[in-house]
């Protein structure tokens, strides 16, 4: 089966040393579930594995037993082209995952020509109760929607969730820092106006001052509007 052959592949290319690091970098993960294989890797392992015609099986196979393999997964997801089949998939798959970097791996490529489609579809995840499914529709407006199509009704989506959850309000603050770099006007007013929760407003700034993107006269601003 498919998935023996990619559970063989991955362990053919472990790097014990990486297993390491990735576990503490996904605390979130069952413990002796990385295996430990570097993303370049599962990058090539998942192309090749996308253009088999048995590929769905693996798809299919939830859950999987391991990280790595959840890994794969979000590659060979991000490859679909057709929107109505990736969406599909992405409902099946995202109540299995249980890491940010998992979680973040998804970028589907046909998201950029489906934006009307999209815009609706991450309405729907970000109410949800599930932490990486809001996760992802957050990861995903920044993505998709902080250049064109930008809307500023998007700004308040985001900034209408409620959590007290790390991973969620840290893709809040990464949005907003995002958002402080591409559309400064628009977003700059929720920092302003104190509209995010305080944790959540002060690693904003922090990301923001970190950023390449964020001129130095935004970000002296932006240190004047932390709150203590």
């Amino acid at each position: 089966m498919i998935t023996e052959e990619i559970r063989a592949d991955l362990f053919a290319n472990q790097d014990i040393k990486y297993r390491d690091f990735q576990s503490k970098l996904t605390p979130t993960i069952a413990e002796g579930s990385a295996i430990g294989v570097r993303t370049p890797v599962l990058r090539k392992l998942a192309k090749g594995y996308g253009k088999r015609k048995d590929v769905a099986d693996f798809l299919d196979d939830l859950p999987h037993q391991y990280f790595d393999e959840n890994q794969i997964h979000a590659f060979l997801i991000s490859e679909i082209k057709d929107y109505d089949e990736c969406i599909t998939r992405l409902k099946q798959f995202l109540p299995y995952v249980d890491n940010w970097a998992t979680c973040d791996q998804m970028s589907p490529k046909c998201f950029k020509k489906n934006h009307d489609l999209v815009s609706g579809q991450l309405l729907k995840w970000i109410g949800t109760n599930d932490i990486y499914t809001v996760r992802f529709a957050i990861v995903s407006y920044m993505s998709q929607f902080l250049d064109e199509d930008f809307d500023e009704e998007y700004l308040k989506i985001v900034a209408s969730v409620k959590s007290d959850e790390y991973y969620i309000n840290m893709a809040i603050a990464w949005y907003f820092a995002t958002a402080l770099a591409k559309q400064y006007e628009a977003a700059l007013p929720y920092i302003e106006n104190n509209v995010l929760d305080k944790w959540t407003h002060n690693k904003a700034i922090q990301k923001s001052i970190e950023s390449y993107r964020v001129t130095d006269e935004h970000k002296q601003y932006l240190r004047s509007l932390k709150r203590k």
